[in-house]
């Protein structure tokens, strides 16, 4: 099946009982067994049927083996970095996701798990970092808000030459854009409140492995903690990813303009997108995936810019979060990337004065007219 056959088709698509095309929600937290040990469904936080017709839709999608869901992205990502025990040592790309370095920093670090936050666009930077402890490499691509661009597949074969995994974020990119396993990661995973959901109306994450191993050790970690998610929002996510195709297709139109647009302006001293020509990662991001999505970041000059920027926007909407219907716009050195500290954002480029647009499915003519009117405020 091509992507957008497999977004409508993958997974459970119809209820066997019923006929129903929509998959139902399957409230019941536990279920009757035949005998002792005789069951399909013993207990939701251990699976639930709806839950599970997601968890097969998302392995379908990123041409896994098994996948997961969970109550929240960061559920999902502290779900998979308990695969690792005291003692254990990790390489994280250097401008993740700010929730993800507090985790890791200020969580993790407390049970003996060291991490290093490394420039992984550069190969041999990471393999200079690898430390006999080292047991994995965790990949933002395109990354959060910088939009560097890594390269999953040497990066993963030399996490296979050294014995580590190959951990991907690919929340940004979605697995209509990008299939991260299949250029050779071990796993996969979304914060799916953003594209996958589309809506803003369900918090969620989601994983994915096509290693049957660490798919039992997975499962075993997601009953153990219990941070599952509800059968409600499984059925939200499921709604919101059937149209995610024609959703990321319109979305990356009007993200391709207006970056170009930007780039452009005079009051803009630089653009970070990866559609971009001028992207030091746009050959790259091209061979590894379908599209360049609708995240970018531009560089104002000042907060006080950035401010005025903000406060004279009509169509994007001052939030956290991002790739929903609606256009956002953030500040992610004092949101999302606040918990990092000051001297690591500027030593990382993620200045006081960059701006980060969530674009959405609002007509680009309008998107464009906005920046431009508050831009030469």
């Amino acid at each position: 099946m091509r992507k957008k056959t497999k977004l409508i088709h993958g997974g459970i698509p119809q209820d066997e009982q019923t006929g129903g095309v929509s998959f139902p929600i399957h409230l019941s937290s536990t279920f009757k067994q035949e005998k002792v040990g005789q069951f399909s469904y013993e207990y939701a936080r251990t699976a639930n049927p709806t839950r599970t017709a997601l968890e097969q839709l998302i392995a379908d999608l990123e041409e896994g083996k098994a996948g997961f869901a969970f109550a929240s992205g960061m559920a999902a990502i502290t779900t998979v970095l308990k695969l690792f025990s005291s003692g254990d040592h990790l390489l994280l790309s250097e401008d993740v996701y700010g929730g993800t370095y507090r985790l890791i920093v200020k969580v993790l670090s407390r049970e003996g798990i060291t991490a290093d936050f490394i420039d992984t666009t550069d190969l041999d930077k990471v393999a200079s970092a690898i430390q006999p402890k080292t047991k994995a490499i965790f990949l933002e691509t395109p990354t959060n808000p910088l939009l560097s661009i890594t390269d999953i597949k040497k990066i993963s074969q030399l996490a296979k030459d050294k014995g580590l995994l190959t951990i991907v974020d690919n929340t940004f990119s979605t697995p209509y854009w990008q299939n991260p396993l299949t250029l050779g990661a071990d796993i996969v995973l979304h914060s799916a409140t953003k594209y996958l959901g589309g809506h803003s109306d369900v918090l969620a994450g989601l994983v994915v492995t096509n290693s049957k191993e660490l798919a039992e050790e997975l499962a075993y970690l997601q009953n153990a903690i219990g941070a599952v998610l509800g059968a409600q929002d499984s059925w939200l996510l499921i709604r919101g990813i059937r149209t995610l195709g024609i959703r990321m297709e319109e979305i990356e139109k009007s993200a391709n303009e207006i970056a170009r647009f930007l780039e452009a302006h005079s009051t803009v001293s630089k653009v970070y997108y990866p559609g971009l020509l001028s992207h030091q990662g746009h050959s790259l991001h091209k061979s590894q995936a379908g599209g360049f999505s609708g995240i970018l970041s531009f560089e104002t000059g000042s907060e006080q810019r950035a401010e005025k920027l903000i406060g004279a926007t009509t169509f994007f909407t001052l939030a956290e979060s991002l790739g929903a219907i609606e256009s956002l716009i953030s500040l992610p050195a004092r949101m999302t990337h606040a918990s990092i500290p000051a001297d690591r954002r500027k030593k990382l480029g993620i200045t006081d004065g960059l701006v980060r647009l969530s674009i959405g499915l609002e007509d680009t003519a309008d998107l464009l007219e906005d920046l431009d009117h508050s831009l030469k405020q």
